[in-house]
């Protein structure tokens, strides 16, 4: 067979990579503890699943759900918007479900992107913005996320000719993989330039509810007039611990909220309606247990930050998200880190890279294991793998 050259284009998927490493390990023999991916290890709620199994004996739940997603959920998700952020959506113009916002993301650029012109993608940044555009036949520029500016953009960087060639620009914050949290003054900005170039936002707030040092983040939405720039992309996989059931939802601008809806019309069916049921529970009653993941996963944070500080990394703790972002030692790049680390210890963490060139140097470690093998891991690093030493 001959496979389309968009193909060739993309990449392994980073995850999917490091998915048959850890496999190839653990066929040797290898007790693997993997910091790779962002999976929660707590279970669902046992509201939501209770949630699940009632709806799922409804009639009602067995025909085809509506495309823009079923009403009752579209109003939890605007219920849950004016509780959280103090934001009014309207359901029926500036909500649509999603197959997770990973589906809602990828399929975005295909609403809005054709050849010639650009997407601005967070460098380092989560890899589908990238390859989603690639698929699409845009171009990817890629706008680099300045530690020295916690891990914000700089947008006055943005030269003049890829402003005007832009038709969107991913952020995401809280921030995969860095941990960086944005403020609203900084979504100011974003809007303000955003209307001066005609380009259209899409904030992946994958992990808005999950912030330490009781400091929220903000919605992009939160920013007067930035429903006419900006697309806002939510998920119940990390706040809710349901990155199995694929239940998001787009809001914001009605009429990117409207063409995706319509593209993905011709290529999914929407989402099977007890899991949208059980969704509703989770926004409307289940907030407590986004409270008690944002403690546990404070907790985890400063047992690594503490761990890796005490072989002499230079960190500062994250401010949201599930990761732990950190430079490898000089001398070493973040692949041939991640394998030694691996080979001596027998953790997995993953290379910076993958998100991108300016990820060379760093590896990002997810919170996502238990406590007492998140101790084990750094018990084996700080006995047998490598350590920091500046030069």
């Amino acid at each position: 067979m001959r496979l389309a050259s968009r193909m060739q284009r993309l990449p392994p998927y980073l995850f999917a990579s490091i998915d048959r490493r850890v496999e190839q390990a653990r066929a040797a023999g290898v007790d693997v503890i993997s910091l790779g991916i962002g999976d929660p290890d707590e279970p669902t709620p046992a509201a939501v699943v209770e949630a699940l199994r009632q709806s799922a004996g409804l009639a009602e739940h067995h025909r085809y759900p509506p495309y823009q997603g079923t009403r009752a959920f579209r109003e939890a998700v605007a219920r849950f918007f004016v509780r959280r952020f103090g934001v009014a959506l309207d359901p029926d113009r500036e909500v649509l479900a999603l197959i997770g916002s990973k589906e809602g993301l990828a399929h975005l650029a295909w609403a809005v992107m054709e050849p010639g012109a650009v997407a601005i993608v967070p460098d380092p940044g989560y890899p589908v913005y990238a390859a989603a555009v690639e698929l699409a036949g845009g171009e990817v520029w890629r706008l680099r996320l300045d530690p020295d500016r916690g891990h914000l953009p700089d947008l006055d960087r943005i030269p003049s000719e890829v402003a005007a060639r832009a038709r969107l620009l991913f952020l995401n914050y809280p921030n995969n993989p860095t941990g960086a949290v944005a403020s609203l003054a900084f979504f100011e900005q974003v809007v303000a330039w955003a209307r001066a170039h005609d380009v259209l936002v899409c904030h992946d707030a994958a992990y808005s509810e999950i912030t330490f040092d009781d400091r929220p983040a903000p919605s992009i939405l939160q920013v007067p007039g930035a429903g006419d720039v900006a697309i806002e992309m939510h998920s119940l996989s990390k706040s809710f611990n349901m990155t199995g059931w694929r239940i998001g939802w787009a809001c914001g601008h009605p009429e990117a909220v409207e063409a995706l809806g319509r593209l993905k019309t011709h290529l999914d069916s929407g989402v099977f309606g007890a899991i949208q049921a059980a969704a509703v529970e989770a926004l409307d009653h289940q907030e407590e247990v986004t409270r008690r993941m944002r403690r546990l996963y404070q907790r985890r944070r400063d047992r690594v930050v503490e761990a890796l500080r005490s072989m002499g990394w230079p960190l500062e703790p994250p401010g949201g998200a599930i990761y732990v972002w950190a430079p490898v030692p000089p001398g070493w790049d973040s692949i041939g880190f991640a394998a030694t680390l691996l080979e001596r210890a027998g953790v997995v963490v993953t290379p910076g890279v993958g998100y991108g060139p300016a990820g060379e140097g760093y590896v990002r470690l997810s919170l996502t294991v238990p406590d007492d093998r998140l101790d084990e891991a750094l018990a084996r690093w700080k006995a047998s793998g490598p350590r920091y030493h500046p030069t």
